[in-house]
């Protein structure tokens, strides 16, 4: 769950704006804390900022999380739940993150497991053992779901935990390869990246309700304006024996969208090349507008529009992207070979680029506090 505020919104927007903003980096053991409003502080992280997925360098456990304040001098803090934890490493491929209550998830890939830390402080309350996760989403403050592979290339499964007890009471079979889940009016939308599919899942019963054929290789989910359903396809790569692309039987990505009043397909708006693939689908909060790696560049896509963009929004890729739900600002990451810290660059809602700092190793994703 990704969080804002009114004061969030217009700080960093004035600061930006007036060229004021800077960035510092923190290695320290203490990290200053400036809240908001005049209440009772819960911890160093209990402040408007920016969560950085690092997701580190594969085979080994040095995935970790950083932190941009928007207040005590927007200083980006690395490495907190390192720093929370006696400075045990967090673990292998840092997927995903999400925050509910006062708790958050994070997802640690090839560390096979979902680590819940303490979301003011980063100080580690449980681990649930899961089989190759992938994402995270709650239904309520109580239950939440998780996408696994399990074993590559087999069916998949959706584990559905309990976040009071962080037991795993049930698992749902889907097709290979599951991504990202979201929940939309009770209905739990699963992307099954490993064929062209949707699955539906009542939250009610946990049971599969119908499957929605899109296009090949559905990963990446954002809902839009009127629960509408946007469906990032990455397409369907085909290899000859020895391990080269067959582009004759390879097939291009698509941005689709769904009804989800009816869970019919709308629109289906394929790429023009199978040579190259779509990345990194982020929406706005008002659902106004779409983003996505494409060609070595950043695209953005009005939703009204029948037709993808001709043209680039912004002329580079980014390994990751990430809407500000306040301000519309978006953040794009640079993994920098995977060498040592990544880079990550904000620009405003015009394409105009602000700023950027360093993070982690591996950076791929935001969550906003």
């Amino acid at each position: 769950m990704k969080r804002s505020t009114p004061f969030r919104s217009f700080y960093i927007a004035a600061l930006l704006l007036t060229g004021s903003l800077g960035f510092t980096g923190c290695d320290s053991d203490e990290e200053k804390v400036n809240p908001v409003a005049d209440t009772e502080v819960r911890g160093p992280y209990d402040q408007q900022g920016v969560f950085i997925l690092n997701e580190g360098n594969y085979g080994t456990p040095n995935g970790s999380i950083s932190f941009l304040s928007d207040s005590a001098g927007h200083e980006v803090v690395n490495n907190i739940t390192q720093k929370a934890n006696d400075d045990r490493l967090l673990g292998d491929v840092v997927m995903d993150m999400d925050i509910v209550g006062d708790r958050a998830y994070i997802v640690a890939n090839n560390s096979d497991k979902l680590e819940v830390v303490n979301a003011y402080t980063m100080e580690t309350e449980g681990v649930v053992g899961l089989k190759q996760p992938r994402h995270f989403t709650a239904a309520t403050p109580d239950k939440a779901y998780v996408s696994e592979w399990v074993t590559f290339g087999q069916p998949g499964q959706v584990s559905v935990i309990d976040l009071k007890s962080l037991q795993v009471v049930k698992t749902i079979a889907v097709g290979p390869q599951p991504e990202e889940l979201l929940v939309v009016e009770g209905k739990l939308y699963v992307a099954i990246s490993g064929g062209d599919k949707i699955t539906v899942i009542n939250t009610g019963t946990d049971a599969v309700e119908t499957d929605i054929q899109v296009s090949d290789g559905p990963a990446e989910l954002e809902v839009g304006i009127k629960n509408r359903l946007w469906v990032l396809a990455k397409g369907k790569t085909v290899y000859n024996a020895d391990w080269s692309v067959n582009y004759d039987e390879t097939t291009p990505g698509a941005l689709v969208s769904v009804n989800t009043a009816n869970n019919a397909v709308v629109n289906t708006l394929p790429f023009g090349s199978n040579q190259h693939t779509p990345d990194n689908l982020a929406i706005t909060s008002d659902g106004g507008k779409l983003y996505y790696n494409y060609q070595g560049a950043t695209y953005a896509h009005n939703p009204s529009l029948n037709s993808l963009a001709a043209s680039p929004f912004i002329g580079r890729n980014f390994y990751g992207l990430g809407v500000d739900p306040d301000n519309g600002y978006l953040y794009g990451s640079d993994t920098n070979g995977f060498s040592g810290e990544g880079t990550v660059y904000i620009y405003q809602p015009d394409g105009t680029q602000v700023s950027e700092f360093k993070a982690g190793i591996g950076p791929s994703g935001f969550v906003f506090n």
